[in-house]
């Protein structure tokens, strides 16, 4: 039986934060410095929102890689803003395929505009139903309270890991469907570093989805707060 217990635990493990683990050394394995490429990051990003006419649509430098489209902005990490690397090429494509599935009025992507506050209130509920939780436990001296909390709590944060399963079609078609293309037709890549831009596009499309099962542990850490 521990064996046994060892061995899902493990699997749980892996499963969880496998998926982390690989879009992190996928992304780290393909980052080194190239200065045969044409441009970095940030000026191919810029190249290719000209020539989709958006020159409306800023690129600029932020913590982390992402499209936000209600500023209706491309933001690239520093790495990869200034970087001349597989990486950089392949995450800027990547988020300038969200500017283009925004200009074409892509639905799955005007939903998960719509729905994206709608997931932050869940998030803010659940943290302050959690928060509260050994308050009420002080006071109340409830387990039952107390269990109904804590479950109401982790059905709200399920809501999150919901969403980023539901996003996951709109990152393939932004990887797949309109990056990939746009770097094999306009060759800013050699035919010998494709393979390493596919699997670049494939770590961000599954960059979310990643999270969202790390999100996981947080939830299981709030089943603690029960007594029993």
């Amino acid at each position: 039986m521990p064996v046994l217990i060892a061995l899902g635990a493990a699997l749980l493990f892996g499963f969880v934060f496998g998926p982390h683990w690989w879009v992190r050394r996928a992304m780290q394995q393909h980052a080194t410095e190239r200065p045969d490429l044409p441009g970095t990051g940030g000026k191919l990003a810029r190249h290719l929102l000209n020539l989709a006419q958006l020159e409306h649509v800023p690129v600029e430098i932020a913590p982390a890689d992402h499209y936000d489209p209600v500023a209706n902005i491309v933001r690239l990490s520093p790495e990869n803003y200034d970087g001349r690397s597989i990486t950089a090429v392949a995450v800027a494509a990547h988020e300038v395929a969200h500017a283009l599935q925004h200009a074409a009025g892509d639905r799955l992507l005007a939903a998960r505009v719509k729905f994206a506050p709608v997931v932050r209130g869940f998030e803010f509920a659940a943290a302050v139903v959690m928060m509260t939780a050994p308050v009420v436990l002080a006071f109340v001296h409830s387990s039952v309270l107390l269990a109904l909390q804590v479950g109401i709590g982790i059905a709200l944060l399920g809501v999150r890991l919901l969403f980023h399963f539901l996003r996951l079609p709109v990152e393939l078609d932004a990887s797949f469907r309109r990056a990939l293309p746009i770097l094999e037709t306009g060759r800013f890549l050699d035919a010998s570093d494709m393979p390493g831009a596919r699997t670049v596009l494939r770590a961000a499309a599954l960059t979310y989805l990643a999270s969202s099962l790390v999100a996981l542990v947080k939830i299981a850490r709030y089943r603690r707060l029960l007594p029993f």
